[in-house]
């Protein structure tokens, strides 16, 4: 859960783990923004956050050797892909409150909704982003 912009984010990853590796096969998100002005747009801002935010939780990391970025550009740099993002379900919330931000509140919580859910299926904390296991 956070609080940032004014937006209210509650976030549950499932998750799965196989061969030390970490894959989210859904996320269950609320969002209570305030005041909500189209709410398909909300669900979509939460859509994208959540799979922004899942591939710097899981993939992305800047390498350096010697002082020097060992990815160049982009495609040396480890993005989550469609076919790895994970279904999500979203549920605005709205009230007479002041309309907030939803654009970066979803990423906030998604690490520790994903730390907790490998937590909850190894035993093992993850404390450190990008989340592998030892």
């Amino acid at each position: 859960m956070s609080y940032d912009y004014g937006t209210i984010m509650v976030e549950i990853a499932e998750v799965s783990v196989e061969n030390n590796q970490v894959r989210v096969h859904k996320v269950n998100a609320v969002a209570d923004p305030g005041l909500v002005i189209n709410p398909d747009g909300v669900e979509a801002q939460v859509q994208g956050a959540i799979t922004m935010g899942l591939s710097a939780t899981l993939l992305e990391e800047v390498v350096l050797q010697d002082g020097v970025l060992q990815a160049e550009n982009f495609n040396q740099y480890p993005l989550l892909r469609n076919a790895d993002a994970p279904d999500v379900e979203v549920v605005v919330l709205s009230s007479r409150d002041i309309p907030t931000g939803v654009g970066e509140p979803p990423i906030g919580p998604l690490p520790a909704a994903v730390a907790n859910a490998v937590f909850a299926a190894t035993g093992q904390r993850l404390r450190r982003l990008p989340l592998k296991l030892a």
